[in-house]
């Protein structure tokens, strides 16, 4: 998953740039696969549910960094925490949003017998 390959034939790229590219613009994403052709967009709406996925791997970044800054800070909740939390979220939101749709696509593999 963390490749950005196809979890059809693991060759081919899901998004155009790698999982960590930076950029301004929304992530491209290809609509089938290079190699084998499997179609990442299964329906219209397919990724409505990936919203799901980001927000839970938002959570659990921002938990993470809680409990990562929580020993700099002498209260146990410092509200000097929420601007940190803030700012690593907002820092990985392109990366949330491609890793949220590579981990969906992955959930509805078609797996053949």
């Amino acid at each position: 998953m963390f490749g950005n390959k196809c979890p059809n034939c693991n060759k081919g790229k899901i998004f155009e740039k790698g999982l960590l590219h930076f950029s301004f613009s929304f992530p491209k994403m290809h609509e089938n696969c290079s190699k084998c052709g499997t179609k990442f967009e299964k329906e219209p709406g397919f990724f409505f549910g990936a919203m799901f996925v980001s927000y839970a791997l938002g959570v659990a970044e921002a938990l993470m960094t809680y409990f990562i800054c929580m020993p700099f800070f002498e209260e146990t909740f410092d509200l000097r925490i929420i601007p940190i939390i803030g700012v690593v979220i907002l820092s990985l939101t392109l990366v949330n949003i491609k890793l949220s749709r590579i981990i969906w696509i992955y959930m509805f593999k078609e797996y053949s017998m």
